[in-house]
């Protein structure tokens, strides 16, 4: 077994219950159906390309805290996303994103989402329709939103550790969508022989590498 195998093993077990309550926690988002936690969650994942999670997360609240993320100008919130990389486009691609959802209730994501059954038709969906996101970010929202049983995120962090276990050769310098599927269906058979769940494996190695569980 390779060494680091027996580590994220050990990690697992420490923090299991955390990562399950976690999960349920996502979930009841979903089933609230409430759409502004929804958009909240689409909303940060815009902001977390090439920046921290924890800074996306910080800009977010900053935003909801000033009443600025469903209302605010453009020029509002891009002095709350000094934080994050792109605060340019990350700000453009929020308010594209606030105002096509706006069109059904608030920011109805969810009466858009239950029109696709399959949680890849959905990720497909949302690829193609929000601007700043690709298939790391689609299914980083749809994790935060209670679908990740069976979608990977691949991050920087996945895929370091996915080429440290031998599951990839080399990590991409960019992913089409053919690349996508193909890593998150190797990471699944290597989540199946070390016995971790595709969507606890990933808050275990984010662990393992920022030493917290979070979005």
């Amino acid at each position: 077994m390779h060494p680091e195998i027996s580590e994220i093993k050990n990690i697992y077990r420490s923090i299991k219950t955390n990562i399950e309550n976690r999960i349920a926690n996502f979930k009841a988002i979903w089933e609230r159906g409430n759409n502004e936690e929804l958009f909240t969650e689409l909303a940060f994942c815009i902001l977390t390309p090439q920046s921290k999670a924890r800074s996306g997360w910080q800009a977010i609240c900053s935003l909801k805290e000033k009443n600025l993320l469903f209302c605010g100008k453009f020029s509002d919130i891009n002095k709350e996303l000094n934080i994050v990389r792109f605060k340019n486009k990350k700000s453009e691609y929020l308010i594209e994103a606030r105002e096509k959802f706006a069109a059904i209730g608030s920011t109805g994501l969810k009466q858009i989402l239950e029109k696709f059954p399959a949680v890849f038709e959905k990720r497909d969906w949302l690829v193609n329709e929000v601007k700043g996101y690709g298939y790391k970010e689609a299914s980083h929202f749809l994790r935060n939103v209670g679908f990740g049983d069976n979608i990977a995120i691949l991050d920087r962090h996945i895929l370091k550790n996915l080429r440290l276990f031998g599951v990839i050769k080399n990590i991409p310098e960019s992913i089409t969508r053919k690349k996508y599927y193909e890593i998150e269906d190797r990471l699944k058979i290597f989540s199946k022989e070390i016995n971790i769940p595709v969507d606890h494996l990933d808050f275990v190695l984010w662990y393992k590498e920022a030493g917290e569980v979070f979005k």
